[in-house]
């Protein structure tokens, strides 16, 4: 009877799969009435023998009817009981009763991931467990940092979810509610569910959970929040034998003061050295690698914790070289002495000597000076800018005005107006412009700034790069087209003496044709001037040994410009093909931002419910989501109240 007070408080939320039959309970009314009004009538017996007179029980009044109602009881109770079982009861949580759930269940699968767990690395885990547990006839969504399923069946998920490899993007949690919420239906009073395991590195501020959904996080946590990594490498100087890569190794762990770095070219091992971490957390080391045609490399070491960033991959090709062409009305020597460098083709010609054939195989042109600028010589220049080509237009003291604002106009640089002389200091350098990208250290102060004689006034809305004491523009870009609000001649400035010249005008150059760096970053938008000149229907393909994609590219006069952003998906040396014809080496690596392994908690994301594994998770939800049945009971509830009736018609006296 004990047990009965137990269940007690779950019979009070009890419900009913068939409610109606409860209606029979009226049923109880009959026998009550029936002892209440007694029918059956008492009836004379005739009797002579004095024998059967001993044979008569005595009873009390009141003996009798509190029998009968006892009896009564236990009919009632049992009727009741049976009627009760086939109405079957059951107690439920609010949540287990929607006709209606959806889930969606988010696995982080960032290289972070690779981290060691308790047991082994955390994604691995993560899936395993997920295999295991998942179970039932309901359907459900998944989605991973770059792939997605919608409305699969459990043993669809089991069969897929083994499989999940590591990506090397990592979705932050407001674009996963976002992403999540895509994945849901647009149907009303739905329970919807998203499981989210992740170890939430270097998240974003957790965003508002919305209203109608239920978020269970399973914050992953490694065994050991430490990382070696190969960040970066960088050519520090060349020379006609030699160059030198400094290579930047980071340690985030305190156990280990020494690494080995290994260097190969073309899977063959070059070179071999130790980096020591004794006395700071960065290293750097610097190889020499001998010039030659190509250099198809790889830098390795090895930590078991986070292998992703162990490798990192680059490419040396035979050095491409940006043509610059400059027409000249004013002593040209500064710009050979600035172009005369490995990089550059640099010709040089006079405005009256031109040859026009020559425009559009140019990489940057400059306009050094000329007293005017003719329609002929515009249109080509125009053409040449629309194919992709950069220009630098240097005024002349005293130039037509009128060829060089229609040129200008063409070129939506603005209008030049009345030149005016006076000396003026050139002060306001924007350091943010692409020009002076990794040019200063700092914000410098106390720079030698140089000084015009005479100079422009320019009406116009493009962007300036160098600015005038009074903050008037002294050299304006447009696209990919530079302008000089004065002459630069010696006599006019000492620009030219200037240290800012050289970066200035040598970065113009350079981003006119970007020349190939050592190796790019997947995941970030990558732009690659590729030498080629590709006929009607032709393309270019990046590829390795095992697999090739198009990149999005467009086709200049003399190069073709690829960009390239989540592609390729893996970190490797690869090939640029014009059909079966090489082009160059490319490499690709994985961007080093989950190297450092730094976590949010989840605990503190209002609204979440946490939970400390992915077991945990699932036996909740089973939990919550079971219904307990007791029709059982009341059967054998029924049973007993008929075996109780026995007892009392037998013993009861």
């Amino acid at each position: 009877m004990r047990s009965i007070f137990y269940l007690w408080p779950i019979f009070i939320g009890m419900q009913f799969k068939h409610p109606e039959i409860l209606y029979a309970l009226f049923l109880l009314l009959i026998p009550i009435f029936i002892h209440l009004f007694q029918l059956r009538r008492f009836q004379k017996v005739d009797f002579t023998n004095v024998a059967f007179l001993k044979k008569v029980t005595i009873q009390t009044r009141k003996s009798s009817q509190l029998k009968k109602w006892l009896t009564l009881l236990m009919r009632l109770l049992a009727l009741a009981s049976i009627i009760i079982a086939f109405a079957q009861p059951f107690t439920a949580a609010k949540n287990a009763l929607n006709t209606k759930k959806e889930t969606v269940i988010y696995i982080d699968n960032s290289f972070s991931m690779q981290a060691k767990g308790a047991k082994g690395p955390m994604l691995e885990r993560a899936l395993q467990d997920l295999f295991d547990k998942t179970g039932g006839g309901e359907k459900l969504s998944w989605f991973t940092n770059n792939s997605e399923r919608r409305n699969v069946t459990p043993q669809d998920f089991k069969n897929e979810v083994l499989s999940i490899e590591y990506s090397q993007s990592q979705l932050t949690p407001a674009q996963v509610l976002l992403k999540a919420n895509q994945l849901y239906s647009n149907e009303k009073d739905v329970l919807k569910r998203l499981i989210y395991l992740s170890d939430f590195q270097q998240q974003e501020i957790f965003p508002e959970i919305p209203e109608d959904l239920i978020l269970d996080a399973v914050p992953l946590k490694p065994v050991k929040a430490s990382n070696i990594s190969i960040d970066s490498a960088y050519i520090v100087s060349k020379n006609a034998s030699v160059t030198q890569l400094k290579v930047k190794v980071s340690n985030t762990t305190s156990e280990i003061s020494e690494v080995p770095i290994s260097l190969f070219n073309k899977n063959r091992l070059i070179a071999k050295t130790a980096l020591d971490f004794s006395e700071n957390s960065n290293g750097t080391v610097t190889f020499d690698i001998e010039n030659s045609e190509e250099f198809i490399g790889e830098l390795q070491i090895n930590e078991p914790n986070l292998p992703f960033d162990n490798s990192l991959y680059f490419s040396i090709n035979n050095p491409g070289k940006i043509k610059v062409l400059a027409i000249n009305e004013a002593d040209g020597n500064f710009l050979q002495r600035l172009f005369d460098k490995e990089e550059f083709q640099f010709n040089q010609q006079t405005f009256k000597t031109l040859n026009y054939n020559e425009i559009p195989d140019q990489n940057f042109i400059v306009l050094n000076e000329l007293k005017e600028i003719p329609a002929s010589l515009a249109t080509a220049l125009k053409a040449f800018s629309d194919n992709g080509g950069s220009i630098l237009i240097i005024p002349a003291s005293q130039a037509d005005l009128s060829g060089y604002n229609n040129f200008l106009l063409t070129m939506a640089l603005g209008t030049l107006t009345e030149e005016k002389s006076q000396e003026k200091m050139i002060t306001k350098i924007v350091f943010s412009h692409p020009l002076f990208k990794d040019v200063f250290e700092k914000e410098v102060e106390n720079f030698q700034y140089p000084k015009v004689n005479s100079f422009y006034r320019v009406s116009t809305n493009a962007s300036a790069a160098i600015g005038f004491e009074d903050n008037q523009p002294f050299l304006l870009q447009k696209n990919k087209t530079y302008l000089f609000a004065a002459p630069i001649n010696k006599e006019n400035s000492n620009f030219q003496n200037s240290p800012l010249v050289v970066p200035t005008i040598y970065n113009m150059a350079l981003q006119s044709l970007p020349l190939p760096h050592l190796y790019y970053t997947i995941g970030q938008q990558n732009e690659i001037a590729v030498p080629v000149k590709l006929g009607q229907d032709e393309i270019i393909t990046v590829k390795d040994s095992t697999e090739q994609f198009i990149p999005i590219q467009q086709t200049k006069a003399n190069y073709v410009l690829m960009t390239t952003t989540d592609e390729p998906a893996k970190a490797g040396n690869y090939q640029i093909m014009k059909k079966n014809e090489f082009l160059e080496n490319i490499s690709f690596n994985y961007s080093r931002s989950e190297s450092e392994l730094q976590y949010l908690s989840p605990e503190y994301w209002e609204g979440a419910k946490v939970y400390s594994s992915v077991e945990a998770l699932f036996d909740s939800i089973e939990d919550a989501n079971a219904i307990n049945s007791f029709w059982k009971w009341f059967a054998i509830f029924a049973l007993l109240f008929l075996l109780f009736e026995m007892l009392i018609l037998k013993f009861y006296r």
